[in-house]
C-alpha cells in the first residue's frame, strides 16, 4: 500500500489522465479525493452523502458515472462481497492483480499486490484464449485488530470494542 497523501494521489491520477487522453473532471477528482481520505472501502451511497456536502444537487447517477470512470482507469477497485469501493495504490500498473483482504468483522479492506498469482492467472487465461484485462481476488478473514478482539477473553476488563458487529452491518451497502 502506498503512503501517498490524497493530494499526491490526485496529482498522479491527473498526470495519468493527461497521458491517456481522458478527462479527470472536477467531479471525478472530488470523488477520488473523498475515497483517498478513507481508511478502507466505502459504499457508493456513503460517497454520495459526502459529495453532497460540496455538491448538494448530486444524485446517484453522478456517483456511479464517476466510479465507472475511476474503475476504468484503474484508480479504484470494487469490493464485490460488500458492494464497496477502495482506492488502488498501483495507478501506474492498471493491469495488475490485486488481493483484497476483507475483514469479516469490521469490513476493513486492504489491497495487496499479488505478484506470483498474476502469472498463474495470466497463464490460465492464455490457455483458455481469454483476453484478460484485470483481476481482483477477495480473501476474507480478520484484520489484525479484529483478530486481537476475537481472541480476547476479558470482555469486562479490556479496552476492546466488542460491539463492532453492528458497525459492520451499517457500513455495508
Amino acid at each position: 500500500m502506498s503512503n501517498l497523501s490524497p493530494d499526491q494521489l490526485l496529482n498522479q491520477a491527473e498526470t495519468l489522465c493527461l497521458q491517456r487522453g481522458v478527462r479527470l473532471t472536477t467531479q471525478r477528482a472530488e470523488v477520488l479525493r473523498l475515497m483517498a481520505e478513507q481508511n478502507g472501502s466505502i459504499s457508493a451511497y456513503d460517497l454520495l452523502d459526502q459529495l453532497r456536502v460540496s455538491e448538494p444537487q448530486a444524485k446517484p447517477p453522478t456517483i456511479y458515472r464517476a466510479l465507472d470512470f475511476l474503475l476504468e482507469q484503474g484508480f479504484i477497485h470494487r469490493v464485490e462481497s460488500n458492494n464497496s469501493y477502495v482506492v488502488c495504490h498501483h495507478f501506474d500498473e492498471p493491469a495488475h492483480t490485486s488481493v483484497m483482504l476483507v475483514c469479516d468483522r469490521c469490513a476493513a479492506v486492504s489491497e495487496k499486490h499479488a505478484h506470483g498469482v498474476e502469472k498463474i492467472i495470466s497463464g490460465l487465461a492464455e490457455q483458455a484464449g481469454f483476453a484478460l484485462r484485470h483481476s481482483v481476488i477477495e480473501a476474507h478473514g480478520l484484520c489484525e485488530n479484529c483478530a486481537e478482539v476475537e481472541a480476547c477473553t476479558h470482555h469486562e476488563s479490556c479496552d476492546h470494542d466488542h460491539q463492532v458487529e453492528g458497525k459492520k452491518r451499517l457500513r455495508k451497502g
